[in-house]
C-alpha cells in the first residue's frame, strides 16, 4: 500500500541516518523501523504479562510505583 510520509527536519536527519547504517534507501530504513519498534512493542507487552503471570504481588508493586511517581505535565 502506497503511503506519504511527512518528517520534520529533524525526523528526515535521522531517517537519514539509519538508512546509512543499514545500507538501505530511506524507504527501506522507514520499514524496518516499523516493523522493529512493533516487535519490541510486541516483545515488551509479552515480558510484562509474563511478568504479571509469575511475579507475585507484581501488580500491587506496579500500582505502588505508579502513585509514587510525579504526574507528569500533560
Amino acid at each position: 500500500m502506497a503511503m506519504t510520509l511527512r518528517l520534520s527536519t529533524e525526523e528526515d536527519r535521522a531517517l537519514v541516518l539509519l538508512a546509512s547504517a543499514w545500507g538501505c534507501s530511506k524507504q527501506e530504513a522507514a520499514k524496518r523501523a516499523v516493523v522493529i519498534s512493533a516487535g519490541r512493542l510486541l516483545d515488551d507487552a509479552a515480558v510484562a504479562q509474563l511478568a504479571r503471570d509469575t511475579i507475585p504481588g507484581r501488580a500491587a508493586l506496579q500500582a505502588r510505583i505508579r502513585r509514587a511517581r510525579p504526574h507528569e505535565a500533560e
